[in-house]
């Protein structure tokens, strides 16, 4: 028991690093617009749902959210907030759809419906909390087009980490036999 629970804290320690660099290296890419950005620490999330479980996913996204704040030193702020919201509820969102309705989604569907839910809760957040006006919902045609392009792209990059895995016979993947698994 005691081992396991090592392997999995070195996991989680992994997996939180990975996303962090990864959360790191997206915030390099200049942003033409505020809300569009890769994402590409969602998939380190993602990967967490299909390789452990729910709550493991959300304690990652939780860190990730934590450490790239006080590295950036905006620890607190409402980037903070809004980046912490809409983290745990695209891990939410896709955690539940990935277990209580199996197969319904692939690793793709689950990360667009990931990122559309990561954006319509940061903009829930920011017209409630910061901007306070319903005006700001008008940006949520344009922000679920990129949502959808985003999380096809993590989508897409983490069903090519998992068939790699599953192939590599390195881990034991229960639905990985094609794209819409």
């Amino acid at each position: 028991m005691k081992a396991f629970a090592s392997k999995k804290i070195t996991w989680i320690a992994v997996f939180t690093t990975t996303a962090l660099l990864l959360f790191l290296f997206d915030s390099a890419f200049p942003r033409p617009l505020p809300w569009l950005k890769p994402g590409l620490a969602n998939a380190v999330t993602l990967l967490a749902l299909y390789l452990f479980d729910l709550p493991t996913a959300l304690l990652i996204v939780i860190l990730r959210v934590i450490l790239g704040n006080l590295l950036f030193g905006t620890l607190f702020s409402p980037t903070m907030l809004l980046s912490l919201g809409g983290g745990v509820a695209a891990a939410l969102v896709m955690g539940l759809s990935r277990f209580l309705r199996p197969g319904l989604f692939s690793p793709v569907g689950l990360s667009v419906l990931g990122a559309l839910t990561h954006n319509a809760v940061q903009l829930a957040l920011a017209a409630l909390l910061i901007v306070r006006s319903d005006h700001l919902w008008a940006l949520l045609p344009w922000m679920s087009f990129s949502a959808v392009l985003t999380g096809l792209l993590v989508g897409l990059s983490t069903w090519l980490i998992l068939t790699r895995l599953a192939a590599s016979h390195l881990l034991k993947i229960d639905c990985l036999k094609a794209i819409d698994c």
